[in-house]
C-alpha cells in the first residue's frame, strides 16, 4: 500500500518539474544585485537595514504565489523564499551555489520577464516603541553602505535623506514629546535629526508600520 500511495506523489513532482524553465545562473544573479557586498560588510555596518532581492513579474497579473524559483546545483535542488506581498525575499548569498553550473529555476513561462532589484528598508525592532537612533541611524548606515557597496557606481546613487513610515490606516508616531500624525497616504516622513540621534529619544508608534522604507527626498 505504502508503494501505490508514493507513486501518484511522484508524478506530481515530475509535472512540477517540467512546467520550470531555466532563468539565470545563481552566481549572475546575486553578483548582479551586489547582495553579496551587503553581506561583505560588517555586522556592525548594516545592523540597522533589512535587505531584500525584489523579483517583480512585469506582466501584473502575476501574484506573488504565482513566482516559484528553485536552484539547482547539480542532484541539489533547494526553492527559494516564496515572494512577500510585496514580490521581496530575504537572499542570503551561498557559498556553496556559487559557481557557473548553478541555475534558478522559474515557474514562469519563456516569454514573461521581470524585474530584478535590491530593495533595503530601515530595519525596525518587534513590537511599536524603538530607540530613535536604531531607526534614524539607518539613514547614515545606508548612505556609507552605498559608497562600499556600490563602488565607483555609488556617484550615480542618491543619498538617501527620509524615512518613511508606511502604515495600513491613519496613525501616530511620537519622537519623545512630539507627535506626528500620517498623511493622506497613511505615511509619515521624518529626517534624522542630530540632535536627536544623541538623545536617542523613544519613539512610540499607535500602530506597528507595515514597514520603514528609505527616500532620497
Amino acid at each position: 500500500m505504502k508503494k501505490l500511495v508514493l507513486l501518484p506523489l511522484l508524478l506530481l513532482s515530475i509535472a512540477a518539474h517540467a512546467d520550470e524553465r531555466e532563468w539565470v545562473p545563481y552566481k549572475k544573479l546575486v553578483e548582479d544585485t551586489r547582495i553579496d557586498r551587503f553581506y561583505a560588510l560588517p555586522a556592525a555596518e548594516r545592523d540597522k537595514l533589512s535587505v531584500f532581492l525584489a523579483v517583480k513579474p512585469k506582466n501584473k497579473n502575476y501574484k506573488p504565489s504565482d513566482v516559484v524559483l528553485t536552484v539547482v546545483h547539480g542532484g541539489e535542488r533547494q526553492q527559494l523564499p516564496p515572494l512577500s506581498a510585496d514580490f521581496r525575499m530575504a537572499l542570503v548569498p551561498n557559498s556553496k551555489w556559487m559557481t557557473d553550473d548553478t541555475k534558478i529555476m522559474t515557474s514562469l513561462p519563456k516569454e514573461e520577464k521581470s524585474a530584478v532589484s535590491l530593495e533595503v528598508l530601515a530595519l525596525l525592532p518587534e513590537g511599536t516603541q524603538w530607540n530613535y537612533a536604531q531607526v534614524m541611524g539607518s539613514i547614515g548606515q545606508m548612505n556609507a553602505g552605498i559608497k562600499k557597496v556600490a563602488g565607483a557606481m555609488s556617484m550615480f546613487v542618491p543619498n538617501v535623506k527620509t524615512v518613511v513610515f508606511k502604515f495600513s490606516k491613519p496613525a501616530q508616531l511620537k519622537v519623545g514629546a512630539t507627535a506626528y500624525n500620517t498623511d493622506a497616504k497613511n505615511l509619515i516622513k521624518l529626517k534624522p535629526d542630530a540632535a536627536l540621534l544623541k538623545e536617542n529619544p523613544l519613539m512610540v508608534a499607535s500602530e506597528r508600520p507595515l514597514e520603514a522604507a528609505l527616500d532620497d527626498e
